[in-house]
């Protein structure tokens, strides 16, 4: 009878070990759903740094993560789509376990920019959701979000995101 149990046990034990884990991503700058403070937003002036992000648990096939930040709430009288892209950084190390504060000189703003762009809201609270994708692949150059959103497409093996929130405070 021992050696059912004992093979059992081994094989819950190797199950859990080779379980896929779960991407995720934070930030120490602010709360899930939280505000995003001020200084990483354009009231802080030109150049304001991306807020400290925090990556973990990428799948065992990773070949590269991507970074989207995007702000769905822009009114369509400024952008048809309604959403506009803030920052979007690829081909990051599969290992990579986050950004440094100030450290988003990589990638491109939906305005063709390089580096990170900071929440501008024209109108009202907005949200601004930081997307991680998981890849089986690298993508290499790209200058659009279009151009993004076609080379992960089929390549996502997970994602995960974060929101905070951004209104400009009245003068």
């Amino acid at each position: 009878m021992r050696a059912p149990v004992l093979a059992v046990c081994l094989s819950l034990l190797w199950a859990a070990a080779t379980a896929a884990q779960t991407l995720s991503i934070s930030s120490s700058s602010f709360a899930p759903g939280g505000a995003i403070p001020a200084k990483f937003t354009c009231d802080a002036g030109p150049g304001a740094p991306n807020p400290a992000l925090t990556f973990a648990g990428a799948p065992p096939k990773t070949q590269s993560l991507v970074l989207i930040m995007d702000d769905p709430d822009v009114p369509k009288t400024l952008l048809p789509s309604g959403e506009f892209t803030h920052w979007m950084v690829w081909d990051l190390a599969p290992d990579a376990t986050g950004i440094a504060e100030g450290e988003g000189k990589g990638g491109i703003s939906g305005l063709g920019r390089p580096g990170y762009m900071g929440p501008c809201p024209t109108d009202r609270a907005h949200r601004y959701f930081f997307k991680l994708f998981a890849l089986d692949t690298k993508i290499g150059p790209i200058k659009t979000r279009t151009e993004l959103n076609k080379a992960i497409e089929g390549h996502v093996l997970q994602q995960a995101q974060v929101m905070g929130t951004y209104e400009r405070v009245k003068k």
